[in-house]
């Protein structure tokens, strides 16, 4: 069947900010405290999908989260007006107050896991959003991000919006662990879920510890009744890859149709792991094409500090594909070289485009952190009722609500500022305007 993949980007928040809050993610410590600017970001990520929109792709938005998140507050003894709130968590606690404010939403690779009908038991669209039980600043967003998932895809004989995964100990990181191969993007294909431990596991000594717990990935999978005729595959991340930083495995792979690029250090007995993959492409009658980077051409640190992986590859209308990257693996030498020789190959990558997104990268977000991809055929494309798919018209439309509410200053104090709440709020609500999204916030349902 037809399909295509359109690429719902994560709208950069009025809070975004260098909060340091992530724990193994190497950008977002070493920019800690630094002051941001809130209008640049949210342009740059709006300039990216323009340019996604010029190559002729469908391109879809998921709206910025409340933050501060005021109803996170109230629920730990916080009270009086919002202003009060924020205030007397600030003075709690400057720590907590960048947690609740932090707008990691953005990265919408981690709102949830999606597998097309093509590949799911009962023909339908599924989407589990992700519980990010990892980091609290992170865990806040499951709840909105169900209730903007259940607005837009609302159509329950095209779609299905399972719950987050429960309990906290099994922790789900979204599509930021997930890959898919397929001969195209309407066919059945292999599902590739990446965990980085077992949540049953003891501590190991390693530098940093895996977010995603295979068992969430199995349970996701279970979900999306991915299980009948080989359609799923559990493969482990490479230990020192999330040691060199790859806090999730689009860090260091990505896939696009039948292609895999990715590093040598990405997944743990990597061996097994291809041949696991070639065989299950196989048997759904494919050939999966490998672009493998070996540390000898590329050091997972240059991978890591470069983020050439988490690239986006995408299909383009007329034939072949493109990869869209970040500056920095522009200005990273030997990642340049490695793009430069897949694209001499005449393989399926034809294109590479680089693209200034260093608002979002300073935090440790590349292109592929900003997207959640959905395969949808033309009928599943229809039954959104163009609710948070934009063309030219809606983006100039959220261009101009950026640059009336956003502020190109953010210190970390700023997040105390009960005026910001107030600017943050006006401009989720004209947001929702534009994208059709109705009442998805907690504030605007009180």
């Amino acid at each position: 069947m037809s399909a295509i993949e359109v690429n719902f980007d994560g709208l950069v928040g009025p809070t975004h900010n260098y909060g340091g809050l992530a724990q193994g993610n190497l950008a977002a410590a070493a920019n800690e405290g630094k002051v941001s600017n809130p209008r640049e970001a949210a342009l740059q990520g709006l300039s990216k999908m323009r340019t996604l929109m010029r190559m002729g792709l469908t391109q879809g938005v998921l709206p910025p989260h409340e933050r501060p998140h005021v109803s996170s507050l109230r629920k730990m003894g916080f009270g009086g007006s919002d202003a009060d709130v924020i205030h007397a968590a600030f003075k709690a606690s400057p720590v907590l107050l960048a947690n609740v404010a932090s707008a990691s939403a953005m990265w919408t690779a981690n709102a949830a896991t999606v597998s097309p009908s093509a590949d799911t038991g009962d023909g339908r669209v599924h989407l589990t959003p992700a519980n990010l039980s990892s980091h609290f600043h992170r865990a806040l967003e499951a709840e909105t991000t169900a209730q903007v998932l259940s607005a837009i895809f609302a159509d329950p004989a095209k779609f299905v919006v399972h719950p987050a995964v429960p309990f906290g100990t099994f922790g789900d990181e979204g599509a930021a662990n997930h890959c898919r191969l397929a001969a195209t993007h309407g066919e059945r294909g292999v599902e590739i879920f990446v965990y980085g431990r077992s949540a049953f596991a003891k501590s190991s000594g390693d530098r940093f510890s895996g977010r995603q717990a295979m068992e969430a990935s199995h349970i996701v999978a279970t979900q999306h009744q991915l299980w009948t005729g080989g359609g799923a595959a559990l493969v482990q991340q490479g230990q020192a890859a999330i040691d060199a930083g790859a806090f999730h495995n689009d860090v260091v792979a990505v896939s696009n149709g039948n292609v895999l690029m990715f590093h040598s250090g990405a997944f743990q007995q990597k061996s097994n792991a291809v041949e696991g993959l070639k065989r299950a492409c196989d048997a759904k009658g494919f050939e999966p094409v490998f672009l493998e980077a070996g540390e000898d051409e590329l050091t997972l640190d240059e991978a890591v500090k470069s983020y050439l992986f988490n690239s986006q590859i995408v299909s383009l209308p007329a034939g072949g594909m493109a990869l869209i990257l970040p500056h920095e693996a522009e200005e990273t030498p030997r990642a340049k070289a490695f793009v430069d020789r897949v694209l001499a190959t005449n393989g399926p990558i034809r294109e590479a485009h680089y693209l200034d997104l260093r608002q979002s990268m300073r935090n440790g977000g590349g292109p592929a952190c900003l997207r959640l991809r959905v395969v949808l055929t033309e009928s599943e494309l229809a039954g959104l009722g163009a609710r948070a798919v934009v063309d030219e018209a809606r983006i100039v439309a959220l261009e101009e609500i950026v640059r009336r509410r956003y502020r190109d200053r953010l210190a970390l104090a700023d997040l105390a500022d009960p005026t910001l709440l107030a600017e943050s709020r006006t401009a989720l609500d004209e947001f929702g305007q534009v994208l059709g999204l109705g009442a998805v916030h907690d504030f605007q349902r009180v």
